[in-house]
């Protein structure tokens, strides 16, 4: 048989977790190819990338679009179970769940809608006017938005210690903070007056940076805000960064326009985004070269 798509896969995905019980992803994977009968060959083709094999990329991307949508919940990492959604939805005997039944859930359409409207606006659209790289640029952007939600799903799923760490981390990898060891030396310690911590701007420490980070759910306002520039100005500082988990108020974003202190707001979308450049909490599963005729190489022929 053809080994099914992602779309294919959603139906008896949910239906395998109609017993309300966690379950692996590898579990899962398992148990769907001898439910639905792939051969030993079939389970063992690779995607062209050749770094896994392509019934489980299958499978992982049926389980994230249900989860989106609210059908499945990530219970821990790797780690899924059917919602109460999710029963309703098979109480309703679909005859087929693809990404058009998924569609009346708001949440679901929000994933697929980009939160962006900059990218959105520069994004090629795949029609028959798009060149092939125009459709390779497209399809790579939607990959990454897909995982940046996912990686933001993660970060708030974490302690608000871990949540400490992954600021260094990124920090660091961003240029700041000198070494590794005093970075870590800085965050999380003082709590002054709205501080969370102090960085080094560069290695040689010629400027600080003070630190604000909030593993929140609601939107940050302005009181915050103004709260961590006044902390600021207790300090005589010029700088600082706040970063959240979520988003920040339109109040929120105008005030660090209008004040002397130079304030850079991270919001959570952002966040994921410094991640995905800085190659921080994911890894490349695959890369694409592409390559054109080097017309220098043939003159002189």
């Amino acid at each position: 048989m053809t080994i099914p798509d992602y779309q294919s896969i959603m139906l008896p995905l949910l239906q395998l977790a109609a017993d309300g019980r966690e379950h692996s992803l590898r579990e899962t994977i398992e148990t769907l190819s001898s439910q639905l009968g792939l051969s030993e060959e079939e389970r063992r083709e690779l995607l062209p990338s050749g770094r896994q094999p392509t019934f489980d990329n299958r499978v992982g991307w049926a389980r994230t679009y249900m989860k989106k949508a609210g059908l499945l919940e990530s219970t821990r990492r790797g780690y899924f179970r059917i919602t109460k959604r999710g029963l309703d939805v098979l109480d309703k005997q679909p005859l087929q769940i693809d990404s058009a039944y998924l569609r009346q859930f708001p949440e679901f359409v929000e994933f697929q809608t980009p939160k962006q409207k900059e990218r959105e606006e520069t994004r090629p659209k795949l029609d028959e006017s798009a060149t092939p790289e125009e459709e390779i640029e497209s399809a790579y952007q939607k990959l990454r938005d897909d995982l940046s939600t996912e990686l933001l799903e993660t970060i708030k799923g974490c302690s608000a210690a871990f949540f400490e760490q992954l600021v260094v981390d990124l920090l660091v990898e961003m240029g700041y903070g000198g070494t590794r060891k005093d970075a870590g030396q800085a965050i999380g310690r003082s709590g002054d007056g709205g501080i969370d911590g102090i960085i080094k701007e560069d290695r040689l420490g010629l400027d600080i940076v003070y630190l604000q980070a909030k593993k929140w759910e609601a939107t940050v306002g302005r009181p915050e805000i103004q709260k961590f520039a006044g902390a600021l100005q207790g300090q005589r500082a010029r700088r600082g960064v706040f970063i959240t988990t979520s988003d920040f108020s339109t109040a929120a974003w105008d005030y660090v326009s209008r004040i002397d202190s130079r304030i850079v707001l991270i919001d959570g979308e952002t966040l994921a985004q410094l991640m995905l450049d800085f190659d921080l909490g994911v890894t490349t599963v695959a890369t694409y070269r592409l390559k054109r005729v080097d017309s220098d190489y043939f003159t002189g022929d």
